[in-house]
This record gives C-alpha cells, sequence and structure tokens, in this order.
C-alpha cells in the first residue's frame, strides 16, 4: 500500500471574491461554478484541486492524498486506528463533495484534517487556464506540495513517516528545522517548517514554463504587498520562484523546474547550505527577526560556488525542453 501524490487542498476563508482573483487571475488556476458557499478550481483534467469554503478561519482546511488502490484505505485505517489515531469513514456524500471515489479521514497530532483518497473524478472538459499560461505540472507527481509549521517534529515525524509511508527527501537544522518527504518522484509533496509554531505555512504549485513564472511575478508585483519572498532558487529541490502572500494569509508558492527524483534509489540526507541559491529575499521579515541570517546563508553559498546542475545533468528536465523543440 502506498500514498502516491498530494491530490486536492482545502482552505477555509470568508474571502471568496479574493480567492476568486488570487487563485484565477494570478495563479492561473480555472474557477468551477459550483453555487453556494465555496470555489472549487481545476488545474489540469481533475475535476478540483482546490477548494475554498466560505468559513471563518482563514486556514487550511484540509489536505487530500491519493492512495493506489482501494484496499489501501482500509489498510491504512487499521494501521492509524492500532496507533490510536480515530479515523473517520467518510459517507458517499463528503466523497462526492471531494468528487473521489471512495476517502477515510483522520487528524494529525497537531489536528490538521487528513484525507486519504482513491479514484479521482476526471473532469468532462479541457482545462481552460485563469490567465494565459502553458499549464502545470501536475499528472503522476500530484497537485504540488504543502508545507505545515509544526510545534513538536519529534511527534509529527513518526506519524508521516512510519504510519503514513512519507519518505525522508532530506533535512536542513539551520536557520531552523526543515524536513522534506516525497511520495512520487516529485523532490517533496510534504514539508514540515520546525519553527515551535502550529498552522499553515505554504503550498506550491509548479508551472510548465518559466515565463509563466514570471509573469505571475510582475502581476504580484503591482499588487502592494502580495510578495511575500522575492524570485529565488531553492537548493535543495531546485525550484525557481516566487512566494505570494494569500488572501488567508499563508504563502503560495509559484514555481518551475522543481528537481525529480528516483525514489527507489534516493538516500535520505541532512542540507548544510540554507534554503536557497540566491533570492527568495523574506520581504514580510525584519533584519533581526531572520531576514539577514537568512541573506547572509545565500551570499556565503555564492562565495563557495554552489550551483543547482546544469540542465544537460538534470534528465526529466533536458528531456521536457526536448519535447517542446527547445
Amino acid at each position: 500500500m502506498s500514498v502516491t501524490a498530494l491530490g486536492y487542498i482545502g482552505i477555509r476563508s470568508d474571502r471568496l471574491d479574493d480567492w476568486s482573483d488570487f487563485a484565477g487571475k494570478l495563479l492561473g488556476m480555472q474557477k468551477i461554478d459550483r453555487g453556494g458557499k465555496s470555489l472549487a478550481f481545476r488545474m489540469d483534467d481533475k475535476a478540483q484541486r482546490l477548494i475554498v469554503a466560505h468559513e471563518p478561519g482563514e486556514t487550511l482546511a484540509f489536505m487530500g492524498w491519493e492512495v493506489e488502490h482501494l484496499a489501501d484505505l482500509d489498510a491504512y485505517a487499521a494501521r492509524l486506528e492500532r496507533a490510536g489515531t480515530r479515523v473517520f469513514r467518510a459517507p458517499k456524500a463528503l466523497a462526492g463533495q471531494r468528487l473521489v471515489t471512495e476517502l477515510i479521514a483522520f487528524d494529525d497530532p497537531m489536528g490538521n484534517r487528513m484525507e486519504l483518497f482513491w479514484k479521482p473524478m476526471l473532469a468532462a472538459d479541457p482545462f481552460v487556464p485563469g490567465r494565459s499560461i502553458s499549464g502545470f505540472r501536475t499528472g503522476p507527481l500530484g497537485m504540488g506540495h504543502a508545507v505545515l509549521h509544526v510545534r513538536d517534529i519529534g511527534i509529527m515525524m513518526p506519524f508521516y513517516r512510519d504510519l503514513l509511508d512519507f519518505h525522508v527527501s532530506d533535512y536542513g537544522l539551520q536557520p531552523y528545522g526543515l524536513y522534506f518527504f516525497h511520495v512520487n518522484g516529485r523532490h517533496h509533496s510534504f514539508a514540515m517548517v520546525g519553527s515551535g509554531q502550529q498552522g499553515f505555512h505554504h503550498f506550491m504549485v509548479e508551472f510548465c514554463n518559466l515565463d509563466d513564472v514570471g509573469q505571475g511575478y510582475d502581476l504580484a508585483c503591482r499588487q502592494e504587498g502580495r510578495v511575500a519572498y522575492t524570485l529565488g532558487r531553492h537548493t535543495n529541490d531546485y525550484m525557481t520562484s516566487f512566494y505570494a502572500h494569500s488572501p488567508s494569509g499563508f504563502f503560495v508558492e509559484n514555481g518551475w523546474g522543481g528537481r525529480q527524483i528516483d525514489p527507489a534509489a534516493w538516500t535520505p540526507h541532512e542540507t548544510t547550505d540554507g534554503p536557497s541559491f540566491w533570492g527568495h529575499e523574506r520581504l514580510y521579515l525584519t533584519e533581526e527577526g531572520g531576514r539577514k541570517r537568512l541573506r547572509d546563508m545565500r551570499l556565503d553559498a555564492a562565495a563557495r560556488g554552489l550551483r543547482a546542475p546544469a540542465v544537460v545533468d538534470c534528465p526529466w528536465l533536458y528531456g521536457e525542453l526536448a519535447k517542446q523543440g527547445r
């Protein structure tokens, strides 16, 4: 049994108009007209990827993780219940709302609602983006990735690693604890920030074309206070991205060029170079509150000549560019 991908994310918010503009006009998702007090958005051939429910709280409502086989739901439910986690076996009505065939739900040790589902519904019509983009990198890699703030990594690590079979990609201890997990070939579909806090840090969507990110960055820069991290490149997954403040306060990473790994051959390891090769200036931080420290780590990485591999050393990226005739 295995979890294969991040399938969908649900958000609580009473700022539906703001989310409509943000997800549609900035991220480029397709808004689905559902009526009532909720919004849904597509990114590809799946019927929905992002759900925003009209509820107070401005935070994560749930994450949906796809499993390979229907029997995996019962197997995970049994494992979780043996470990003392209460599992909610969802009725058909809830599965219908999520546009999946079957699902189970439960809370992690910090109260974040997780859902495991089987067989998502496909849309009948082609994906039509909310702005002119080349599309999102999804498919078997899933929606993207999601990141949580955590108070106690000692409790959260065994839950996701041992009970849900999330595999450690790498981790860094400076300037704070960062732990990354893969469930497929995407370098990470899930991560935890050991900030001592609780809540949703960000989710990431990956575009098929770097220009889609750059044009989104131009749009975000036109909105006062929208950019949270400037354009930059991460050291572990090689993602070129910027982060935007969402209408609910957490971040959304807009990325391109993320690293793809071979899970069967991957060895977890500690990283010591900091989060980014360059850029990703945290505009929301003060100098004393961590902004200078992170900048110094980037400048040190640059002084040591750290670089991501060239395109020819990234077979998956080279192959994608070759398909596009570049």
